[in-house]
């Protein structure tokens, strides 16, 4: 059985880091990453980068990425305005976010939850119109920073609506890594129920993303997000630290008996070069632990 892995380092991973990378160097991320087999990337957030400078230049990684036939390249987008400036860079693909707590969405979106759920519907119109890919991602899913516990039953009404204008796929973030896996089936089996094409984003924030991971494929979630090197935060939701490593992961789903088409030591590989770049030691622990025989695919 094949996982869908989307790697979401050149974005997520690097919107929260004190070195802010050129647009060249996140191409390059974006190039060492497909070429280790990663078939979906997230390259670029469309959004102010005044509030995140880290994401400045969105347009100039795109257009200095070596695109590989059989890779994805999507880009983050909050509102219309990163949407049109997203497919006029040439995105594959479009990963819409916003939060279920009316809180969050506020601070972070200028926008209440209903008003979220609305745009949701205008843009999955549009890329629908424009033939492209669209992801609807519900942040905050398992527990907000600001409102405290989210409860199922709101996710899911929440995802309800969302489904019902029809998008690609419907996300599940764990934005502060707050998770647990009896919360992930629950959800991720509810999110099914509804018709949607489910996947889930998760972060390590309390050592709870790989469990959280496992839980969510065997409930059926067959695509997940992780961040090679374990980088990545959100600026806007405090302590929220970094998300799976995807070398960590792809070694846990290898190990396990599934597919990802990705080459474990050329994402190890990665995960060595980003964290010179980045001048730091990487929180993910397959890269500086290194492969091991049964499951060095």
């Amino acid at each position: 059985m094949r996982v869908t892995i989307v790697e979401v380092g050149p974005r997520d991973g690097l919107q929260n880091e004190a070195t802010i990378l050129e647009p060249a160097v996140r191409a390059e991320l974006c190039d060492r990453l497909a070429a280790a087999g990663l078939s979906r990337i997230e390259a670029a957030s469309f959004v102010n980068p005044k509030r995140v400078p880290q994401m400045a230049g969105a347009e100039e990684v795109l257009a200095a990425t070596q695109r590989r036939p059989g890779t994805t390249y999507a880009g983050l987008v909050l509102n219309e305005r990163g949407y049109e400036r997203a497919v006029a860079a040439g995105v594959d693909e479009i990963h819409y976010a916003f939060p279920v707590t009316d809180t969050f969405a506020l601070r972070n979106q200028n926008a209440t939850v209903a008003d979220s759920v609305a745009l949701a519907g205008r843009l999955v119109a549009r890329a629908r119109e424009d033939g492209l890919r669209i992801s609807v991602t519900l942040s905050v899913a398992f527990g907000c920073p600001f409102e405290g516990r989210v409860e199922p039953e709101r996710v899911l009404q929440i995802a309800e609506q969302v489904q019902a204008a029809g998008p690609d796929e419907i996300i599940l973030a764990d934005t502060i890594g707050v998770g647990v896996p009896r919360q992930v089936r629950e959800l991720v089996e509810g999110t099914r129920a509804l018709g949607a094409t489910v996947g889930c984003h998760f972060h390590n924030t309390r050592n709870t993303g790989i469990a959280n991971a496992l839980a969510a494929v065997e409930s059926g979630a067959m695509i997940l997000d992780a961040s090679v090197g374990g980088t990545g935060g959100c600026p806007f939701a405090p302590r929220a630290t970094g998300n799976i490593a995807t070398e960590d992961l792809v070694y846990l789903l290898h190990g396990m008996g599934y597919e990802t088409g990705v080459d474990l030591q050329a994402l190890i590989a990665c995960a060595e070069w980003l964290a010179e770049r980045l001048g730091r030691e990487l929180p993910g622990q397959v890269y500086r632990a290194g492969g091991f025989a049964p499951v060095a695919g």
